[in-house]
């Protein structure tokens, strides 16, 4: 669902009080609520915090691989599993700030998984000096990008089937379970101002018509100079189109039918097709985009009104208008028509992966086989180069 961006008004943080210095702000997400920006923003912005007494505590723009080993959570689909070292890494620059103003962020938090893991991740953070941020987006803006992400991580299913199992199909939690887990956000901001209490939670609710607004936010409740943060173009984030979509999917189809490894799927999707693609081509003004069906946009809204009362109720400090969370927005223009993928968008996804897979080089040759290639399936020939395939992988 794409918004309005001309809204100026004033800034969610008006008539709001900076935190106290030494602050370790967490920033816990959840996804598609902003975190991506503002992570590229907090880390161009790292050297010249400093000097204003903030300091972010990170080597990269996110540390995905600390946060998933604290809150005991696996990597992406075929990535190497997270281990402590990356989270006792990302503790030992926390410690380094001393007793500055520091700000940690990643949309992974969310996933914690109990509340006895929110307890030692905020305790080994710093305890009493840590104040939870959760940013909040209505659920029809955040649906169809996190389907797409969903798709990029191995999905098969359509859309509107997807929609189905998500708020139609009870107990609501195939095929992605993390989704209400992430986006049920009245019992988010619940778990955490369980193991914190409410007065060190601020809940920010992101007006996509005002595209800086969290920056200016994050500005102020740490104590920056205005427009200090600044957006940082990312080609490698952007939102995938229908076409593209789809034909992820439908690869997604082949790749498990067929029985390949998620190694592959990890090297050769992931981080050659898609990355490649994202990189290369940009969406044309005609690309059809994810459009999420009227019924489903008002379920959304009735969800968000519930949330957000819920919310209204704990005693956390919210920033920014809650009604955004039950709004029903109009059908966003470019999501009609039919979904047509360009002859450069495919030409760029195949050559990405065949870049990913000629990367590893060739060590050995493989024995000559008995049989030809004519003799034999189209199943077992993609079944056997896949392993080909990660096994110069495992090589290299």
């Amino acid at each position: 669902m794409e918004t309005d961006c001309t809204r100026h008004d004033n800034p969610v943080n008006t008539g709001t009080a900076p935190l106290p210095t030494g602050t370790r702000l967490l920033h816990i997400g959840p996804h598609k609520t902003g975190t991506t920006s503002i992570q590229g923003a907090l880390f161009a912005a790292k050297d010249a915090m400093p000097e204003h007494g903030v300091v972010f505590p990170a080597s990269s723009r996110h540390p995905m691989e600390a946060v998933l080993a604290a809150c005991a959570r696996p990597g992406m689909m075929g990535n190497t599993k997270p281990t402590d070292r990356h989270w006792h890494a990302l503790l030992d620059q926390v410690n380094a700030t001393g007793r500055r103003t520091s700000v940690i962020s990643s949309e992974f938090f969310a996933d914690a998984p109990d509340d006895e893991t929110i307890a030692r991740v905020v305790e080994e953070l710093g305890g009493d000096r840590v104040h939870v941020l959760i940013t909040l987006r209505p659920l029809a803006r955040i649906m169809p990008s996190q389907w797409q992400q969903y798709v990029q991580n191995g999905l098969r299913m359509g859309y509107e089937d997807w929609l189905e199992h998500m708020l139609r199909k009870a107990p609501y939690e195939q095929p992605n379970p993390s989704f209400w887990r992430r986006h049920r956000h009245d019992r988010l901001v619940e778990r955490w101002a369980r193991v914190v209490g409410p007065e060190r939670i601020t809940v920010v609710v992101v007006d996509d018509r005002d595209r800086d607004g969290l920056m200016r936010t994050f500005e102020h409740l740490l104590g920056l100079p205005a427009n200090l943060l600044q957006p940082v173009p990312d080609a490698a984030n952007r939102s995938l189109t229908l076409a593209e979509t789809e034909m992820l999917r439908k690869l997604n189809m082949e790749f498990r039918g067929n029985g390949l490894p998620d190694e592959l799927y990890s090297q050769l999707v992931r981080y050659g097709a898609v990355m490649h693609m994202k990189n290369a081509c940009a969406p044309r003004p005609d690309d059809v985009k994810i459009g999420t069906p009227q019924w489903a946009v008002e379920a959304a809204a009735e969800i968000g009104a519930e949330m957000a009362q819920r919310i209204d109720g704990m005693g956390v400090r919210v920033l920014g208008d809650q009604a955004l969370l039950s709004a029903v927005p109009k059908p966003a223009p470019g999501t009609s028509g039919k979904p047509l993928i360009a002859p450069e968008v495919a030409a760029q996804a195949l050559y990405g992966a065949l870049a990913a897979a000629a990367a590893a080089p060739v060590q050995h040759t493989a024995p000559a086989k008995a049989r030809t290639v004519h003799q034999t399936s189209s199943k077992e020939l993609v079944r056997v180069l896949g392993h080909r395939c990660l096994k110069r992988l495992r090589r290299r």
